[in-house]
């Protein structure tokens, strides 16, 4: 089962199926801890009976070096145990955060449907962090009632009457705090929500920052951004205040419980049932008690956040695939032949298409919608709503998806070129053998791939050459720049069948003639599609086909299509 297969209860339990022996060891040590903690004001109070009150310096000095043991072995078995709590929390996160990698780069797809790019890295980076911290806030809860029971023994021993209203008390207040933490997991999960939108809006504001300040819009984006960053902040504000008043009153009935141990030990002390030392021992009791109360406090709101995250998590996880399934293999070799029998999808209207196998092919468009869809469909971003599309005549739909993507790459115009540098984002792995010659061969494709989309052109008028960095989505260079380096990606990575959508539009028309004859002589005697408009590239295909109205309404080459037909003139050449 992969990862975008699992629900999110599923990753959960995994993660915490995988951490168990750490959350063992971390519980175990805690608890060590915990009992050492509740068994120091016994130990004085012992030491009070019968070291202080009887003045027998050799019994004090006794339990003052036992004292001295117990206090190292709790500074120890603490900091093992947090050590344990922390890395099982870090590592279940990290579970956690690679299922959603996984979902979101699965190659069905889907993950990402109706959410921006913000929201998935919100949930990625928070969500699974709140969820991860779910195992130190479990181990934390075992400590708490280890430290509970461990003085609830001590307090009966003590006294039957102050033991009882532990045992007694400690599960109402556990009650209470569970119906106060319900108001946080609900403002917690909108909080989220809101987070994740204005995470989504910022991103998508920074990207598009040129465009909108060429359209003159980026006021109005940014009074957009605004709005949305105010309605996030008023829900981390509710989501604050339902915290605030969870551990207000959870702090307000736990400090009522101990001041009832410390008034009914204090009148049995006064009556004669309890000796100083007891009494002084029942009081350090309820004071300690003081710390696993507020601690179940503590996991009572990482809970409620925990659950809020998980089902964000789980929502993720649970999408449906854009795209059914294959398991069949890519047969090889590819010839790359693709054929389109009755495709209906967005601007398509049911069209048949031959794209022959090793020919340049160009496809023109009267509206942008169809090119849209067609390229949807090549890359099997989503299947048609009827009809079928084929590889060398098996449908896409029978073919594992990810075979199938490293055999027909769709580069869309408006992909994005990551943060580093120019000759990482052209080739991103060198193969290199022992002997070095797949590295020279690599070297060598990427030289061919520059030059064929006049990327090299690119690199020499850099101050460092190919290894001048690009900056975050390539913004410190032109669009022509951007497009160019793009196109040479797209050729380095050299699939049988390449799909290339409007690699052109930011060039100037001679850099246009240029890489267009590149484009042919590198991709020469393999499957190749341009969807574009521009004559200069439409002009060394071999054959070209017009969409119009998202049907075939012309076919030929570039030369007879301008002579013969007026409406694929006015697309292309108008």
């Amino acid at each position: 089962m992969g990862a975008g297969e699992l629900s999110g209860r599923d990753v959960l339990a995994r993660s915490l199926k995988g951490q168990i022996r750490r959350v063992a060891l971390g519980s175990a040590l805690g608890c060590v801890h915990q009992l050492g903690e509740a068994l120091v004001p016994v130990l004085i109070g012992v030491v009070i009976d019968q070291a202080v009150a009887g003045q027998n310096a050799g019994r004090l000095a006794l339990w003052l070096g036992v004292l001295a043991v117990m206090y190292v072995t709790l500074s120890w078995s603490f900091r093992l145990g947090a050590k344990a709590g922390e890395r099982g929390a870090e590592e279940a996160a990290h579970t956690i955060r690679l299922a959603i990698v996984g979902r979101v780069l699965d190659a069905r797809g889907g993950a990402e449907e109706g959410r921006l790019p913000g929201e998935l890295a919100n949930v990625a980076t928070e969500d699974a962090k709140r969820v991860g911290a779910v195992n130190m806030a479990l181990m934390s809860g075992i400590w708490a009632i280890a430290g509970v029971t461990v003085s609830a023994v001590a307090l009966l021993l003590t006294s039957v009457t102050l033991g009882l209203i532990v045992l007694l008390g400690t599960p109402v207040l556990l009650w209470l705090g569970h119906l106060l933490s319900k108001p946080l997991e609900r403002r917690s999960e909108a909080e989220q929500d809101r987070a994740a939108h204005a995470s989504g809006v910022a991103a998508d504001l920074v990207a598009g920052l040129r465009v909108l300040k060429g359209l003159g819009a980026q006021e109005a984006a940014v009074e957009r951004y605004r709005r949305t960053s105010r309605i996030s902040l008023a829900a981390t504000l509710r989501s604050a205040r339902a915290e605030s008043w969870q551990t207000g009153l959870v702090l307000a009935l736990t400090g009522g419980f101990i001041a009832l141990i410390a008034l009914v030990g204090g009148r049995l002390a006064l009556n004669g049932s309890l000796t100083l030392g007891q009494l002084v021992s029942a009081v350090g009791l309820a004071l300690f008690l003081l710390g696993p109360l507020e601690t179940f406090a503590w996991v009572n709101a990482e809970l409620a956040q925990g659950r809020a995250s998980a089902a964000r998590v789980a929502e993720v996880l649970a999408t449906g695939h854009a795209v059914v399934d294959g398991d069949d293999p890519v047969a090889e070799p590819v010839r790359g032949e693709l054929r389109l029998r009755g495709v209906r999808l967005g601007g398509l209207d049911g069209i048949d298409l031959d794209l022959p196998a090793g020919q340049l092919t160009g496809i023109a468009v009267t509206d942008p919608a169809g090119a849209e869809a067609l390229l949807r469909c090549l890359g099997r971003e989503t299947d048609p709503e009827s009809g079928s599309v084929e590889l060398d005549g098996v449908p896409l739909t029978r073919l594992d998806p990810a075979g199938l993507r490293a055999t027909v790459l769709v580069a869309a115009h408006d992909a994005a070129l990551f943060e580093g540098s120019l000759a990482a984002n052209v080739t991103p792995e060198e193969e290199k053998s022992e002997n070095g010659s797949a590295g020279a061969d690599s070297d060598l494709r990427t030289e061919r791939a520059m030059a064929a989309a006049r990327a090299d052109e690119v690199a020499d008028s850099l101050p460092h050459g190919t290894a001048t960095g690009v900056g975050e989505g390539g913004r410190s260079l032109s669009g022509g720049q951007r497009q160019r380096v793009l196109l040479a990606r797209a050729l380095r990575a050299g699939p049988p069948v390449l799909v290339v959508h409007d690699p052109t539009t930011a060039v100037d028309t001679v850099t246009e003639a240029r890489i267009a004859s590149g484009l042919r002589d590198f991709r020469q005697g393999r499957t190749t599609i341009v969807v574009t408009n521009s004559p200069a590239l439409l002009a060394v295909t071999d054959h070209v086909i017009l969409l119009d109205a998202g049907r075939v309404g012309a076919e030929g080459t570039h030369a007879d299509l301008v002579r013969t037909d007026a409406t694929y003139r006015t697309a292309v050449l108008a």
